[in-house]
């Protein structure tokens, strides 16, 4: 039986790509560099973490210690590795295949050539020797879609639908490409939900994510005079109805809302729902607001064995991603 793992089972490595004077990180490149050392160093912990870098003798110098971390060379349009990396099914028999879907920048919005080809690069280096490889015509990203492991897919129609990602398909037979692909039993679609300053269109990563099974962390909003009040409600009564494979509900944990952070007039898509479950370890997004500390107390209890780490991401957010979004985890072969 082939299925997504979810993203709490043992992983191999993490995959960053870090930022470099092309990309559109520059003008605080310094700042942005500094949040990657800090994730890596984070990662480096607990398991390995996959460092791609266009610079990568400066890259490099800047981890005395090495330990856990894999540096690679490769060109980057762009540091989101959860939209372009490699997406990994895995079977019964710990067979991985790692599914290299098309990636077009969420719907060409942005330069995408040299982030479609890092998985092809990875394999063509051998860094990908202990998975299989399948590359697919089908635009996906991996922000776009949540596993719990189990069968079940969670996305959003914003997303899925947008014009220039699949614009031949129906919703129907994406669903079925998802089905095909993540050899997903049950697909739900969020109708609702946005964030303001979100280049995905919705992806499900900044809005709803599993943490188990049978539950659902997702981005509450209780500022009532607040633009996402509405759409954020919405979308909790959407998956108040969605039932797991066995029909029953899923247990729902509201994530705390967040003070609107601006980069001069822009509203920044700040949220707490983009957090990285690696082995060991729960690292949260936080943004210098009240609610950071309630948040990191609510992962502790959804988490108890694994240690809740809160990264700043006040830089990720200026280019309208934060924690999950800069990250690919691989599970463990």
């Amino acid at each position: 039986m082939v299925y997504l793992p979810a993203e709490w089972e043992n992983q191999e490595f993490v995959q960053l790509v870090f930022p470099h004077k092309n990309t559109d990180w520059n003008e605080y490149l310094d700042e942005a560099i500094s949040t990657f050392i800090t994730i890596a160093k984070t990662i480096a912990k607990y398991q390995k973490c996959l460092i791609i870098a266009k610079n990568l003798h400066s890259i490099k110098s800047l981890f005395p210690n090495k330990k856990n971390l894999i540096f690679v060379k490769i060109d980057s349009d762009d540091t989101w590795s959860r939209d372009f990396g490699g997406i990994t099914v895995k079977s019964d028999n710990n067979r991985c295949t790692i599914l290299d879907f098309k990636f077009n920048a969420w719907g060409k919005k942005f330069e995408y050539q040299l982030d479609n080809q890092i998985t092809k690069q990875l394999k063509f280096k051998g860094l990908l020797k202990s998975y299989h490889h399948k590359s697919l015509p089908f635009v996906l990203e991996g922000g776009a879609i949540e596993s719990n492991g189990a069968g079940v897919i969670l996305t959003t129609t914003k997303c899925m639908m947008e014009k220039n990602r699949n614009p031949h398909l129906t919703q129907n037979s994406i669903q079925n490409k998802l089905i095909e692909y993540l050899a997903a039993k049950k697909v739900l679609w969020l109708d609702n939900g946005f964030l303001e300053g979100d280049d995905t269109d919705s992806h499900i990563d900044t809005l709803a994510r599993f943490v188990s099974e049978d539950t659902i962390v997702y981005q509450s909003c209780d500022d009532k005079n607040d633009v996402h009040y509405e759409e954020l409600k919405k979308m909790k009564d959407e998956l108040a109805l969605f039932t797991q494979c066995n029909g029953k509900p899923f247990t729902l944990i509201a994530l705390p809302w967040i003070k609107a952070i601006y980069d001069e007039d822009e509203r920044l898509p700040a949220t707490y729902a983009n957090f990285l479950i690696i082995n060991g370890a729960v690292l949260v997004p936080t943004y210098e607001d009240k609610n950071d500390q309630k948040t990191l107390s609510i992962f502790k209890k959804l988490f108890p064995k694994r240690d809740i780490i809160g990264v700043d991401c006040k830089t990720l957010i200026r280019q309208h991603g934060s924690l999950h979004c800069v990250t690919m985890q691989y599970p463990k072969v």
